[in-house]
């Protein structure tokens, strides 16, 4: 809607959208579901897609009211940082942190995790998915292109968040990583289901956010198969962080071997294969449209430009490296972002311990 005259779309604020008939809560109270960045890009937006699509804007409206419906039902299940008495006995964060680091069967371990976690990685989604139709509405509309990104950029964060989720629990398990470590992982993944607000993840999001734009960027050639101007390539983009991992890490044959499923987008396995049959026909290189050709089977080299490829291409690696380490077989048993996440972690700690020792 205009102002009379003015020629302004008004504006409109967001918190205004949950003043609805439907029952938020029994108490009435509400949630916060979205940040004040959030708050700020969305009223920006607002007026011009009611005055534009008048159905669209109150189905947009409808959507954050079912969002913060959700919310506010999942805040009513006991918070996870703090001590409760639930029907099977006290329940407090040492208890949780215990059972995440020693439960250790192999397999999915869904139903071992605390209700309030699985329900606020759904609603985690749903955010992720109205970023994601936001994204998808503005960048069709003129003079909204900085918006449009801005949407595309929370809806990443949403992704990166579910993937360091996987990474954590990845590395939890991992019963060769020092037991500090594992504590202090299960101690960020109690913030991360409490809140859905990983500051731990801070650090990791956005260095892993530039390597996939740059990943997904590059045309490698697939010839040696070693990826190193690839690699050169994405290092060139990236802060201090990401080039200490690699020159303190590329000589593990694990990380090695997990940074070229990275920049190929293929297994351990076909890498290998596609190393041996371009040897065997004497082929130097040939393009990312040929690999599926020379392998015999369809494979998706290119991580794409949709948040949904990376995390699905992130899965298979993680599924893929999970098989190989239950089987002790050849090739990386960790992913790229788990090496990168535990370098992290190995690099804070060393600060600390230094910052610790400078002030005594």
């Amino acid at each position: 809607m205009k102002d009379s005259g003015s020629g302004e779309f008004e504006y409109i604020d967001v918190d205004s959208f949950f003043d609805s008939t439907k029952t938020i809560s029994s108490d009435n109270e509400r949630v916060d579901i979205l940040t004040e960045k959030q708050k700020k890009l969305i009223d920006n937006v607002m007026p011009a897609i009611k005055e534009k699509d008048p159905l669209r804007a109150e189905s947009f409206k409808d959507r954050l009211c079912d969002l913060q419906e959700l919310a506010n039902a999942i805040a009513r299940f006991p918070p996870l940082l703090e001590k409760h008495e639930l029907v099977g006995g006290t329940r407090t964060p040492t208890s949780l942190i215990d059972s995440l680091i020693h439960h250790q069967d192999a397999g999915d371990f869904t139903l071992q995790l605390p209700s309030k976690a699985m329900l606020g990685k759904s609603l985690l989604v749903a955010k992720m998915h109205t970023f994601s139709s936001f994204y998808q509405y503005t960048k069709h509309m003129p003079g909204y292109e900085e918006a449009s990104k801005a949407f595309e950029n929370e809806t990443i964060t949403c992704m990166f968040s579910l993937l360091i989720e996987d990474v954590y629990l990845n590395l939890i398990r991992d019963i060769s990583q020092p037991i500090e470590f594992r504590r202090q992982w299960a101690m960020s993944l109690l913030l991360l289901w409490d809140y859905w607000n990983d500051h731990a993840g801070e650090d990791v999001a956005p260095v892993l956010q530039s390597v996939w734009s740059a990943r997904r960027k590059l045309a490698p050639a697939f010839g040696t198969m070693m990826g190193t101007s690839e690699l050169l390539l994405i290092s060139m983009q990236m802060d201090d962080q990401w080039i200490s991992f690699i020159k303190q890490r590329m000589g593990d044959s694990g990380v090695a071997q997990a940074m070229e499923e990275f920049l190929f987008g293929i297994s351990y396995e076909q890498i290998c294969e596609l190393r041996k049959i371009l040897k065997e026909k004497g082929i130097p290189a040939i393009g990312r449209d040929e690999v599926s050709k020379f392998l015999g089977v369809h494979v998706k080299a290119d991580a794409g430009l949709d948040y949904r490829d990376f995390y699905t291409l992130y899965t298979v690696r993680r599924d893929n490296a999970r098989s190989r380490l239950r089987l002790n077989l050849p090739g990386p048993h960790k992913t790229l972002e788990d090496y990168f996440i535990q370098f992290v972690t190995i690099q804070n700690k060393e600060k600390q311990n230094n910052d610790t020792f400078a002030k005594s």
